[in-house]
């Protein structure tokens, strides 16, 4: 079988290729397009999500003017966020399900990490104008419809309860789908407390009660937030996904049979839902066959969660540069 020869650089070391590429693509480990648990799957809950949700918005935020409640204002900010996040989120899923073409040869998988980002920013965003407006209203006291806070907060309630439950089955695997049912399960919480809130405020007729309780909601969705930055952050900077141990999977492949040395490793999401990876093998004896990539490509699927593998071989040696 001929072998191309690379230049590895200053030392000059020559390495076979030999039928240097495998390719994992099976469905054991889930992936965005046709699987049960990929985002496309969840159109209908996205859909049902942006009308409900954004119906309430428009309710929640004219009752909480009306009452002067912030915290109703705030929970429809917030809640006004998640609308968008779940518009977000639902396009980028379509995008991510279209066919890889010349310029964009993974398709548009990486849209859903985008995604992520986009919703965390709007999150940030969201918060600091719902803080600027609640720190006001401590100092600047006025009065609240305790009725109308329970009333309104009890109904958002049901629909973040509801909303959450179609996104609670796909919440492991998808960082968007995860952050759609966090969101919804927040604010059913954030609701809860609303309503408690609402009592308070009929039972004692304390005002400062309404935007304390405003600060905690802000206090739950910025912990909810700095989760889910820090995650597309890390996707974004292509760091080795979590759940994936990459000194495991260095491992593995080097107690694999005539494996030499590892090098050139690399592990990174493609999008939200899937992992590529890519590695040099060397194998002195050489190349062992195309059924011994194949079943790295199996393995790395189904012991890691790496859907897209591309492994090299290499017969120089010992003496290839590690890295």
């Amino acid at each position: 079988m001929p072998a191309s020869t690379t230049d590895m650089g200053a030392g000059h070391h020559h390495h076979s290729h030999d039928h240097g590429h495998a390719h994992g693509h099976g469905h054991a480990s889930g992936h965005a397009q046709g699987h049960d648990h990929g985002p496309v799957a969840y159109n209908g809950a996205f859909f049902i999500g942006v009308v409900l949700n954004g119906s309430f918005v428009v309710v929640e935020a004219t009752y909480g003017l009306i009452s002067g409640s912030m915290a109703l204002v705030a929970d429809a900010g917030h809640n006004l966020s998640d609308v968008l996040s779940l518009l977000i989120a639902w396009a980028a899923s379509i995008m991510a399900s279209k066919p890889p073409s010349a310029r964009y040869t993974y398709g548009y998988k990486s849209s859903s990490i985008l995604a992520a980002l986009v919703n965390a920013g709007l999150l940030l965003v969201a918060l600091g104008a719902i803080l600027i407006e609640t720190v006001r209203r401590l100092f600047e006291p006025a009065p609240v419809e305790g009725n109308v806070m329970i009333a309104i907060a009890a109904i958002g309630v049901a629909i973040n309860t509801a909303t959450a439950l179609l996104f609670m089955r796909g919440r492991k695997h998808d960082i968007n789908i995860r952050g759609a049912f966090l969101h919804m399960a927040a604010d059913a919480l954030v609701s809860v407390g609303v309503v408690i809130a609402g009592f308070l405020v009929l039972h004692t007729g304390l005002p400062w009660i309404d935007p304390a309780t405003s600060l905690v909601i802000v206090a739950v969705i910025a912990w909810g937030t700095w989760g889910l930055l820090k995650d597309s952050i890390k996707m974004g900077l292509h760091a080795v996904p979590e759940g994936i141990d990459e000194a495991e999977v260095r491992s593995w492949l080097a107690s694999l049979p005539g494996v030499e040395a590892v090098h050139d490793m690399h592990i990174w999401p493609m999008s939200t839902t899937e992992n590529a990876f890519t590695a040099h093998l060397v194998l002195p004896a050489g190349y062992p066959g195309d059924g011994f990539l194949r079943e790295i490509a199996l393995e790395l699927e189904h012991r890691f969660g790496i859907h897209h593998a591309t492994v090299q071989i290499e017969t120089g040696g010992a003496e290839c540069d590690p890295c």
